[in-house]
Formats: C-alpha cells, sequence, structure tokens
C-alpha cells in the first residue's frame, strides 16, 4: 500500500440483513470502530436497507455504498434504481460490474461502462468490479481480460471523473470457493491496472485507489494490503460480522 493513497474498505452485504438485521449490524460495528475509523470505510447493504443505515451513520466518517444501479436516470424499468435514487438514500459510492452481476445477471462490459458513466453523472463514486474466471486464469489469459474490462469499462472516461474513480480487482475464481489470490498474485495484477490506468490518465490514473476483492478475511488481510499496488479491499462475507470487519479495517489502518 502506498501511503499517498487513503486505504479503502468496503463491504458488500449481497442479499443479506434484512432492515433490523442491518441496524444491529452497523451499531456493533460502530461500536468496534468508533465515528473516525482507522480506514476509509464503505458499507453496501442491500437497497431495502440504506435509508436506515444512512440515518445510523450520520455524525460518523463511515461512508454508504449501493450494490448497483440502472444505467438510465429514469423510465419503465420495473424493479430498477436510478442513480439518483441512490444518491437520494445518503450513498456516495455505488459498486459497478461485480462478478456476480456479470456472470449470474449477464452484464456485459458494455453494460458495466454505461453504469460506470451513470454513477458520475448522478455524482456518486463507482467501484468499478473486474476479474477474471479460473478457466481464464488457468489459460494464462487474466492481463488480457482485465486490460479488456478497464479498456470498455474506464479508459473512456473523461480526465476529470478520474478522481472519483475506484477499482476492485476480483479474481473471480478466488470469491467464495476458499481459495485466495497470494499478495504476489494480487500485487501483479493492481500493477498492471495502475499501468494502464496511468498510461491513459497520468498521475491522476496512477493515483486511482485499487481494492483486492477476492476472499479477503481478518487473517488474510495483512499480508494483502502489505502489497505496493493495493489499497484496500471489497470484502463480501466477512463483512457480515462486525468484529472480523474491524479487524480487516485496522489492518489497512496499520499498512497505511
Amino acid at each position: 500500500m502506498n501511503a499517498s493513497r487513503p486505504p479503502v474498505v468496503a463491504g458488500n452485504w449481497k442479499m443479506n440483513k434484512t432492515n433490523p438485521e442491518a441496524v444491529s449490524l452497523v451499531r456493533e460495528l460502530i461500536a468496534e470502530l468508533g465515528a473516525s475509523p482507522p480506514c476509509e470505510i464503505v458499507l453496501c447493504p442491500p437497497f431495502t436497507a440504506l435509508t436506515e443505515v444512512s440515518l445510523l451513520l450520520g455524525g460518523t466518517a463511515i461512508r454508504l455504498g449501493a450494490q448497483n444501479l440502472h444505467a438510465e436516470a429514469k423510465g419503465a424499468f420495473t424493479g430498477e434504481v436510478s442513480g439518483d435514487m441512490v444518491r437520494s438514500t445518503g450513498c456516495t459510492h455505488v459498486l459497478v460490474g461485480h462478478s456476480e452481476r456479470r456472470r449470474l445477471f449477464g452484464e456485459s462490459d458494455d453494460m458495466v461502462a454505461k453504469k460506470t458513466r451513470a454513477a458520475l453523472a448522478s455524482g456518486l463514486s463507482p467501484i468499478v468490479c473486474l476479474g477474471e474466471t479460473l478457466e481464464e486464469r488457468e489459460r494464462n489469459e487474466t492481463a488480457a481480460v482485465v486490460t479488456r474490462q478497464l479498456e470498455v469499462a474506464v479508459l473512456g472516461l473523461p480526465p476529470d471523473a478520474v478522481p472519483r474513480l475506484l477499482l476492485a480487482y476480483e479474481p473471480v475464481w478466488a470469491i467464495g470457493t476458499g481459495r485466495t489470490a497470494t499478495p504476489a498474485q494480487a500485487q501483479e495484477v493492481h500493477a498492471l491496472l495502475r499501468a494502464r490506468l496511468g498510461g491513459r490518465f497520468g498521475e491522476s490514473g496512477r493515483r486511482v485507489r485499487i481494492l483486492y476483492g477476492g476472499s479477503c478475511t481478518a487473517d488474510s488481510a495483512g499480508d494483502l494490503l502489505s502489497q505496493e499496488d493495493v489499497d484496500g479491499t471489497l470484502v463480501g462475507g466477512a463483512s457480515l460480522e462486525a468484529k472480523g470487519f474491524a479487524r480487516i479495517a485496522r489492518a489497512a489502518g496499520a499498512a497505511r
């Protein structure tokens, strides 16, 4: 981790936690970390809990994110949520192109690009997710896959949008499988992404924070976060338990 890029730990709750459960978890987390956590924290609860969680986070430095948004600003899209709707709940961030959205719901690189631009148009900071499957890694296609995803979703953005951008490298083969990319594997891909961003946007591109989004626990966080180009983590299951998530946040703060 580079001290010039403040670390970020984002918690993706996925389809977990009713509103009362969400309230309980956030209260526990605030009790663990206090109002001023050791690093930048972004919580991404389900849509149904966003407003209640937002109220609890008032007066703290913890930020709120949504797990998805629609590419259009409004219209006849039953069941969808626009960027402005997300922003109105108190969100500052939104996940875009998570591997589960790509794999389970068929989101293409082009759709991820449209959602990234929609997030920016609504004043949100998109956390753009990218990464390769196990089959792609075994075919030595990791660099080609993540470069393609980055090219389509990000490298065409206007330069003034770059400071609000975050990336999350998700080795899909390491999500929910019990497998974890080694710190060296994570660093290799993060360095590749940073080089591409720097080549396109210069210094502002090199300052984009890149999170590791594979399986991450309190025990593995320290080694991952010690890598030069790993600026934090996008945490799934481990974000559903306050004490463990707080340990990851402390590891990120210590790595700085």
